[in-house]
């Protein structure tokens, strides 16, 4: 998010309720002042819904209709929670509360226990999953830590979606829903929990709604002092409300219509926790009365990001592609988004970071960049990418893959295994590098073949696959590699990957990207099987995975880049197709509407292929000693084999190796942003003698020359550098 200024920290308190009302649009202005009746506001990405229920809720009050005492606006997180708060108060209407739904029902659970059960309030589980481990135990039946957290995430769903324990087997085989296990043993655990809940007197954060909810239904004298106290209310985020949020909602209304909600049926992408965009479509079937507002005038997005995001819900299917908005920017045209398409994964991850290099050259704050991806598993690339061409990044909403508790076992056991050696009897009927891995593994929860749906199970499974995959590609890169050699491969990268936290580029999957929005956002590894991804089997599924790329599209501001690898690793079979979302979006492709947009307002953009996708045709990498074809980057960088013989100049990389590191004391960076130490090998068995010869050695691009070159030319000449490296 761009930095705000004094002014916007600060803002002065309007003077009038009629001055709350300046700067709104037609439609904001008439979200603002209906503060009668059920009203329904259909809020597209970026058309500014919050400002529009803040500005309602304080013109309100600012106008004497309303007391803040009485107003109970809604959101579903904290942040968000907060940041509404914080914009009434800037706004003249402090005193309004702004919660979520379990924030306020667990104040009205706690004031109003005593008078309907008596005695204290049960207090808060504070280990939920240790809870549901001790059930699963007594039934007999064993989770490792992953499945633990799936069961419990099924716990949790099965109570929002008001599914007690003996129906679940039954909702679960009339629904696509997969169960992390049986849905008979994931019913026998949810019963032995709960009874475990009540033999200690303990409750749950879902079950704070179902009691409150059962005090409302069962005493109406306490419902009614809930309706006295207030008597207007505002959800947002509404298309993210469950079952039983619903049903609260519905007890704290009453047969009162001061109700105001918020949503967006097309960023509906939270169904695996139990919401439902049905309530946002039926508020009009239930409140047949009610104010319909549109709010379309999409003030984030550029003209050609907001031509695509509509473009790929045209093509959508389902209720909530029926009542898609059909989004207008109100920003200056910008430029169009750009397509890449690239060979292979870690291309497409340097490419990536290339283009966010030249970004910030150009002015664009690292803090303002994001790269967003399907799948948690999928950021060790980029991290890789990104750390390699000294881009600082941050991740949100997940470890950095190193420090992940499943990679971390996963390289004690593989370092246990490198010291045994041969003694290892886990390692007595592997034959190479790679099934040796696989063994060890194998005792960690990897499985040949993934396992079925998402959630932890899957996460945890896709990130020992990767380090599966990487011990097959640096058996094939480094012929007799052992797996002591692997290990100090793991390390090495794990150790470029721990630089200083610090503001950066961000790194997060889609959904944890949601409400948030950078000037350039990149969306990456958009392949079938991974948008949509393999699991989703059914049409609303699929239709769901659409919703979340679109949330994704509309996060940028001004640069969006869509890209794509049509293989997993250099020099594999090309067998993989761009999304099919991207089917009459992108260029030369077909399957969907690609209208231009008139007056230069932008269209679908050009395709740009990336490098590795443009050098197909041309032969692989082999070494210049043995001739043998070469997949591993630092091979390609020496252009030679790791065991072949060297021909390096080894006074001359000590040279290289102590300017490296006065240069990266310098500017404060880790040293293997000036240079890897595989770059610095290649420059000591070339000994270039001008600019030319240096651009021929892989990892030093042009901008590392402007930099770097004088020096480096120097070293190799055997003159002493000037040491001004001059800046980016």
């Amino acid at each position: 998010m761009t930095a705000a200024t004094h002014a916007s920290l600060f803002p002065q308190v309007p003077d009038s309720a009629d001055a709350v009302l300046d700067g709104l649009d037609p439609e904001q202005r008439e979200v603002a002042t209906t503060l009668r009746g059920p009203v329904c506001v259909l809020a597209g990405a970026g058309t500014g819904k919050t400002r529009a229920i803040t500005h309602r809720i304080a013109y309100g009050v600012r106008a004497g209709i309303l007391q803040p005492s009485t107003v109970l606006a809604v959101t579903f997180t904290n942040r968000a929670a907060g940041e509404m708060r914080g914009r009434l108060r800037q706004l003249g209407a402090g005193g309004v509360q702004a919660r979520t739904f379990h924030s306020a029902a667990l104040r009205q659970l706690q004031f109003f226990w005593p008078k309907a059960v008596g005695g204290e309030v049960p207090r808060l589980v504070e280990r939920k999953v240790q809870l549901v481990a001790e059930a699963a135990a007594r039934c007999g039946v064993r989770l490792d830590r992953n499945e633990l957290r799936d069961v419990t995430g099924e716990i949790e769903w099965s109570k929002v979606t008001q599914t007690v324990p003996a129906d679940y087997p039954a909702v679960i085989a009339k629904s696509a829903r997969e169960a992390p296990r049986s849905p008979a043993e994931i019913s026998q655990i949810y019963s032995m929990y709960e009874q475990l809940k009540r033999d200690r007197g303990v409750i749950d954060f879902e079950d704070v709604l179902l009691l409150t909810v059962g005090i409302l239904q069962d005493r109406h004298d306490i419902a009614d002092r809930i309706r006295s106290q207030y008597q207007h209310f505002v959800v947002d985020e509404y298309q993210d409300v469950s079952p039983l949020q619903q049903r609260l909602l519905e007890l704290w209304v009453g047969d009162r219509e001061d109700l105001c909600v918020v949503g967006d049926a097309s960023q509906t992408i939270y169904s695996f926790t139990g919401a439902t965009p049905d309530h946002l479509l039926n508020f009009r079937v239930r409140h047949p009365q009610a104010t319909v507002v549109k709010l379309v005038r999409d003030y984030r997005s550029t003209p050609q990001v907001v031509h695509l995001a509509n473009g790929l819900l045209a093509q959508a299917r389902g209720r909530a592609a029926e009542h898609r908005l059909e989004l207008i920017s109100q920003r200056s045209p910008g430029p169009d988004p750009v397509y890449k398409e690239y060979g292979d994964e870690p291309t497409e991850a340097e490419g990536t970071a290339r283009r966010i290099r030249d970004l910030i050259a150009a002015g664009v704050p690292a803090s303002e960049i994001a790269v967003l991806y399907r799948i948690n598993a999928q950021s060790e690339v980029y991290e890789q990418a990104l750390a390699d061409a000294g881009v600082p990044y941050q991740l949100r909403g997940a470890e950095r893959f190193f420090e992940r508790p499943e990679v971390r076992e996963a390289g004690v056991a593989l370092r246990g295994a490198a010291r045994a050696g041969g003694n290892d009897p886990l390692l007595d009927d592997a034959v190479d590098l790679p099934s040796q891995v696989r063994a060890v593994l194998g005792t960690k929860g990897w499985r040949a073949e993934a396992p079925a749906g998402s959630g932890a199970v899957r996460d945890r499974w896709e990130s020992l696959a990767a380090l599966v995959r990487l011990a097959e590609d640096f058996a094939r890169a480094r012929e007799g590699a052992t797996l002591s050699d692997l290990v100090a491969e793991l390390d090495e990268r794990a150790a470029a990957q721990h630089a200083p936290t610090i503001q950066g580029v961000t790194l997060a999957s889609l959904h944890s990207a949601k409400g948030l929005e950078w000037d350039a956002v990149f969306l990456v590894g958009l392949t079938e099987g991974m948008m949509p991804i393999t699991y989703a089997k059914t049409d609303e599924q699929v239709e769901e995975e659409r919703r979340l790329l679109y949330v994704g599209v509309t996060r940028a501001r001004l640069h969006l880049t869509l890209s794509w690898a049509l293989s997993r690793s250099p020099g594999g079979r090309a067998s993989r197709r761009p999304s099919r979302f991207l089917s009459g979006l992108r260029p030369g492709s077909t399957g969907g509407p690609v209208a231009g947009l008139p007056g230069g307002a932008g269209g679908s953009g050009g395709i740009e292929r990336g490098a590795a996708a443009r050098r197909k045709h041309r032969g692989p990498v082999r070494c210049r000693v043995c001739g043998k074809s070469l997949t591993d980057g630092g091979e390609m960088k020496l252009m030679r084999c790791e065991d072949c013989p060297s021909d390096m100049d080894e006074a001359l990389y000590e040279r290289l190796h102590e300017w490296r590191s006065v240069q990266a004391a310098e500017t404060g960076q880790p040293a293997f942003c000036v240079f890897t130490d595989k770059t610095l090998m290649a420059i000591a068995e070339a000994v270039p003698s001008s600019e030319t010869e240096l651009t021929r050695i892989a990892g030093v691009p042009a901008r590392k020359i402007a930099r770097f070159g004088a020096d480096v030319l120097k070293i190799c000449a055997g003159q002493e550098p000037t040491g001004d490296s001059g800046e980016d």
